[in-house]
């Protein structure tokens, strides 16, 4: 075995492993968790992440002068909506009431920050819609300016989405 490899793990390794996922019955089949019996509680989750853009793309942002519209704009009610399908979209994922969808947006020189707030009532947290409402946004600011950001191989070297992550989860029991 290298330095770099991890120890091959036991039957009841993986067998611990198993009965812990949430996901999964006695079977191993996939299933939604029952989160029927659960008290609501006030639920926020922040997740963010970057575009990384040429920075005259950036400019035409600012300045609005791309093709397709105002980006940021779209951007915003492209991570909204995406808060609100999110069931639609991850298999076990809950259908919760969102009842808040805060985007910002920070634009640096060749970067576009953005962090998605969500709030809900409910059962079962709320991270899964801010992290799919900062993906869904940052894939609207890379759609309308693809155009641009190409080059001429119609490539896109200079353009990519990363460090999307969760930032913040809280749950305060009513």
């Amino acid at each position: 075995m290298s330095e770099d490899s991890e120890p091959a793990a036991s039957d009841s390794d993986e067998s611990a492993a198993a009965d812990d996922l949430t996901h999964t019955d006695d079977d191993g089949s996939v299933q939604m968790v029952d989160v029927g019996d659960k008290p609501d509680s006030e639920r926020r989750a922040v997740a963010a992440g970057t575009i990384h853009l040429q920075p005259a793309t950036v400019d035409a942002i600012r300045t609005d002068e791309i093709g397709k519209g105002d980006v940021l704009a779209t951007a915003r009610i492209g991570a909204i909506q995406a808060v609100k399908h999110t069931w639609e979209t991850i298999p076990m994922c809950h259908q919760i009431p969102i009842t808040n969808v805060d985007c910002e947006f920070s634009v640096g020189d060749d970067r576009i920050d953005l962090t998605v707030a969500v709030e809900t009532t409910g059962k079962t947290g709320c991270e899964m819609e801010a992290l799919e409402g900062v993906t869904t946004g940052l894939n609207v600011v890379w759609d309308m300016c693809k155009a641009v950001e190409k080059d001429d191989d119609g490539q896109y070297p200079d353009t990519g989405i990363e460090d999307v992550r969760v930032v913040e989860k809280i749950k305060r029991e009513r």
